[in-house]
Parts: C-alpha cells; structure tokens; sequence
C-alpha cells in the first residue's frame, strides 16, 4: 500500500462532467446530481483501508447534507481487473454494506479520475451550487490507527461554510490514502 497525498486541485475550478454506470448499470452524469446547495465528489473504492476506516463516517455525513440540499456521488476508478474486491459488482455489495445513500460509480477508463487529478482513496472534492471547487483534502484527521475518532471535521467545516454563503477555510489538508490503482500504461502525467 503506497501512501499518496491528493494532488490539491486548484481552487475554483469547475467540476469535470462525467458519465459513468452507477451501480445497476445506470448511467449517471454530472448534470444528473440533485445538489442545489453544493456537490460533494469523493474518489473511492471497496477495499482501500483509509476509505473503509472512514465509510461509517463518510454514509453519516452524507445522511446529514443531503437533507440539506448537498449531493454526494462515489467513484471508483481503480482497475478491476487488478483488484477484483473493486469491482462493480463488488461496489453494489460495498453500497448496502456501509449504508451509502449516494450514486457509487465506476470509472472503468479513468479518464474522469484524471480530469480530476484524483490520486488517491479518498480524494474529497467540493463544490459550491455553481460547480466551481471550494474544499479538496482529507475528511479530517483521522486515520487507521492513530486513534483520532472519525469525524468528518474537516469536510463538515467545509459544508457548514458553503450552505452559510462564506468562503471554506484556506487551510486545507491534503487527503492521504491508497493510490488510485491505474491500469498499466495508463498513469497520469500528474505525478
């Protein structure tokens, strides 16, 4: 496991489009999203341990801000083939199991990891209501084993601050987890 920062995307760019299958093969779009107040795009997958240290955290908080008007979408971008436990069928599993009430979706070319310059699991993006990045890095200080409780401060703070119509802080961590597992031949020039 190779422990990678997010590459911190700069902020006020505006969120790629994409068109991926969601979990029962649905295609889901950026357009798609019911997100008035803002969006939430967090890169994942089934087995990284830093997305799964934080999946209860991560299903709560997004049982919290949906209500609210904020939309959460999912994506797994790393090669199946390699790391069959992220397969789709594996992610419809990996949905019920952790209690995700948002579109899980399936990057199968990784062309929309790159146009995000996702590096790793998790990689935390937000954007305000006109699609434009406020907040990227981690979902808080947390990680497995150094005994910080799991909360999603960091992201919280960041949602709080967009619903209230104010800027997030510019402190912002990076997010640190597994690399995104590339196809071979396939990885980005952003590294």
């Amino acid at each position: 496991m190779a422990l990678t920062p997010s590459t911190m995307l700069a902020i006020g760019t505006t969120a790629p489009d994409f068109h991926l299958p969601d979990t029962d093969g649905k295609i889901v779009s950026l357009a798609d999203l019911n997100s008035q107040a803002a969006l939430a795009v967090i890169f994942m997958c089934n087995h990284c341990p830093y997305v799964v240290h934080i999946r209860a955290g991560l299903a709560k908080l997004a049982h919290d801000y949906i209500p609210r008007g904020v939309g959460f979408v999912g994506i797994n971008a790393n090669d199946a083939k390699n790391y069959p436990a992220d397969s789709p069928a594996r992610m419809k599993d990996e949905v019920k199991a952790a209690g995700y009430i948002f579109p899980y979706l399936y990057d199968e070319t990784q062309t929309v990891a790159k146009a995000y310059r996702a590096a790793c699991t998790p990689d935390i993006f937000l954007f305000d209501r006109g699609r434009r990045l406020v907040y990227r890095g981690q979902f808080d200080a947390s990680r497995p084993g150094n005994g910080i409780p799991v909360t999603g401060k960091d992201l919280r703070n960041a949602l709080e601050a967009v619903l209230a119509g104010k800027p997030a802080s510019e402190m912002q961590v990076a997010s640190l987890g597994c690399n995104i597992k590339w196809k071979a031949g396939n990885e980005p020039e952003y590294f």
